[in-house]
């Protein structure tokens, strides 16, 4: 009885919830309908994005084990564009140099020949010292230096022999010096070896120079399509890249000979 009395009561308390409840809930679904069109599409992309770079990851790891493509070098199309004969005869200046301070510098035994050689710079030029000192040798183990003509230059031709790599002491008695023939050590080994690396550090940005130099050169032209500009800059690279790599051959004949078997 209790129910039936009360039930239109409880009813009409009940019906303005359910109402607002089902209009709560058509609009909590619209939203949730509204906010699953956009973001969606948004997760979607993102996904999308993940798998792309996962893809790129993947990629590279396969690169790393694949060859680089050979460049093929056209010289009639070199000629054409840039000062190849030019190019080419600066690189190859660059690996004689090279070649050079390898045979005199870098001896296991300091030599007459080296000495003689030898770069000294006074007042900002250069001169080899057999051009300003009488050089002999007084016994197989001692160099002299005889620097009567020049003995103003004397504490240049110190410096250059200290800083020349080839572990020389000279002893100075009035305008004549003595450089003893070093022994041959293990570390003298060591130090020739890291003084072959260093010269050949030093001819390989040379090289590298005169590359980037004719690269930027090719640029300033605006005769040439995009195409050949590409195709020599590429070449141009490959040239010196050979010329590096052949000092580089060089470099490791040399410094598996000066460390031998100590």
């Amino acid at each position: 009885m209790f129910f039936i009395k009360y039930f239109p009561i409880v009813q009409t308390a009940i019906r303005p919830s359910v109402t607002t409840m089902v209009h709560r809930f058509n609009k909590d679904q619209l939203f949730s309908q509204t906010t699953q069109n956009i973001f969606v599409p948004t997760q979607t992309a993102s996904i999308a994005t993940s798998q792309h770079y996962y893809a790129k990851t993947k990629d590279k790891k396969k690169e790393k084990g694949k060859k680089t493509t050979k460049i093929e070098i056209n010289q009639s199309q070199l000629r054409e564009i840039v000062n190849y004969d030019a190019i080419n005869k600066q690189m190859q200046k660059a690996m004689q140099q090279m070649k050079d301070d390898f045979l005199l510098h870098l001896s296991l035994r300091s030599t007459t020949g080296a000495i003689d050689t030898l770069r000294i710079t006074v007042d900002g030029k250069e001169h080899e010292l057999q051009e300003l000192a009488q050089i002999s040798r007084k016994n197989p183990k001692t160099i002299v230096v005889n620097m009567i003509a020049f003995p103003q230059t004397i504490p240049d031709v110190l410096k250059a022999l200290e800083k020349s790599g080839m572990n020389l002491n000279p002893q100075q008695d009035g305008t004549t010096l003595f450089i003893p023939i070093p022994k041959v050590t293990k570390e003298h080994r060591e130090k020739l070896s890291k003084n072959a690396k260093n010269l050949f550090t030093k001819y390989r940005d040379t090289i590298k120079d005169i590359q980037n130099n004719s690269i930027k050169k090719l640029k300033k032209q605006t005769d040439i399509s995009k195409d050949d500009m590409f195709s020599v800059q590429n070449q141009l690279t490959a040239v010196a890249d050979q010329y590096i790599a052949e000092a580089d051959k060089i470099l490791q004949t040399k410094q598996k000979e000066l460390i031998g078997d100590s």
